[in-house]
């Protein structure tokens, strides 16, 4: 192979596995986080509803910002300082006293949690070869599903065996892993400088439709997320871990040996495959209310999941100077937060007027939308990115 076609170079390696300590950090506070609120603090489930949310919030609203702040210095520095603000962050939680105390330090880690994704992500794409960017945006996607499976194992662990603070050090110990990382990256400066006159934009116009999509389809995993728990009970099972199991590892099986099918399928191709099966599982989990049906709906739904995401990324890079680069992911990642927040809340009204299952319909609803906008999206863009098999192999 030509080396200038490498993708898992040690630099590489070494920028995933900084997102893959990084997220288990993240992963680690999540299951504890609630049991602090309510043990430790006295709250209750609004308490712990804001706390756990402060992190996305300023994450959310700070991403436009560290864009800029990544294409103007380097990518490297939002790494370094977004994993040890995260770091400093969690350790922080030791001291917390109160929920006012709790969720300040929550905003700061979502400060961290805004440069650290975005950087990170942006470093990865900077080392991959055009022509293997689905499959960098593949790998990199295992590093945080990665994390975000090991971590929540740790936290439970750790608070068992030695108490709640123990997590935090743990979480913190695991955001600096990720920092000393990230000082072996190169600096990964833009090759063009960024215009001293340009106007900036609170949104990069090259991730606008692909973010849009995006954020249609992960609507449907806050509703699938929220509301399998509840479903699960209505089908006579007593609880819904299987389903989520086998969600996460048919998700990274895909996304682990088949992590070249985004740049072979081309994003607008792989990008429709995925709304496609999307749509179908989730129609079939509303449709076909049995236990099979929620497997066999389940397995199909998350076979679409694991191939969006890899095929939407390399439009945004590709849409994006390189000089922009950064502004564009930030962006782009905001439909992540903004799915998060809303996506729960919007179907939780649809629940509220019907019942879990309808949300399912309305989110394969959503995730068609998103479809409509894809075959759009490629023409607009002219970079479909409709590769043959013959021209990436």
């Amino acid at each position: 192979m030509d080396e200038r076609e490498r993708l898992l170079t040690p630099a590489f390696v070494e920028i995933t596995g900084a997102a893959l300590c990084y997220f288990i950090a993240i992963g680690v506070v999540a299951p504890v986080l609630p049991r602090f609120v309510e043990d430790s603090l006295g709250g209750g489930g609004t308490a712990v509803g804001v706390s756990v949310g402060a992190f996305a919030i300023s994450a959310a609203l700070l991403r436009p910002a560290v864009g800029y702040l990544g294409d103007a210095k380097g990518r490297k520095i939002l790494v370094l300082g977004g994993a040890s603000i995260a770091g400093i962050s969690i350790f922080g939680y030791v001291l917390a006293t109160s929920l006012a105390a709790l969720i300040g330090l929550r905003l700061l880690t979502g400060v961290g949690e805004a440069a650290m994704f975005v950087g990170a992500a942006t470093a990865a794409q900077d080392l991959a070869p055009s022509s293997r960017r689905g499959e960098a945006a593949s790998y990199f996607s295992v590093a945080v599903y990665g994390g975000l499976a090991i971590g929540p194992i740790l936290g439970e662990l750790a608070r068992t065996h030695w108490g709640v603070h123990a997590a935090w050090y743990l979480g913190g110990a695991f955001c600096f892993a990720a920092a000393l990382l990230g000082t072996r990256m190169p600096a990964a400066r833009p090759v063009v400088a960024p215009p001293a006159s340009g106007r900036r934009r609170l949104l990069h116009p090259a991730a606008l439709r692909p973010g849009v999509i995006l954020m249609l389809s992960t609507t449907g995993y806050a509703g699938f997320a929220a509301f399998v728990p509840l479903y699960v009970t209505d089908l006579g099972l007593s609880g819904a871990g299987l389903v989520f199991a086998e969600y996460a590892c048919a998700v990274l099986a895909v996304r682990i040996f088949g992590a070249r099918l985004p740049d072979r399928l081309g994003s607008r191709r792989g990008a429709s495959i995925a709304l496609i099966l999307q749509s179908i599982g989730l129609m079939m989990m509303c449709l076909w209310m049995s236990v099979t049906g929620l497997y066999v709906s389940t397995f199909i739904y998350a076979m679409g999941v694991s191939l969006l995401y890899p095929a939407l990324f390399p439009l945004v890079v590709e849409g994006a100077p390189e000089s922009e680069r950064s502004q564009a992911i930030a962006t782009f990642t905001l439909a992540f937060d903004i799915s998060a927040g809303l996506g729960a809340f919007a179907l939780g009204v649809v629940v509220s007027l019907s019942s879990e299952r309808w949300a399912f319909g309305v989110a394969g609803v959503l995730s068609f939308v998103g479809l409509l906008l894809v075959r759009t999206t490629g023409r607009r863009h002219g970079m479909a990115r409709q590769l043959s098999p013959a021209t990436t192999s």
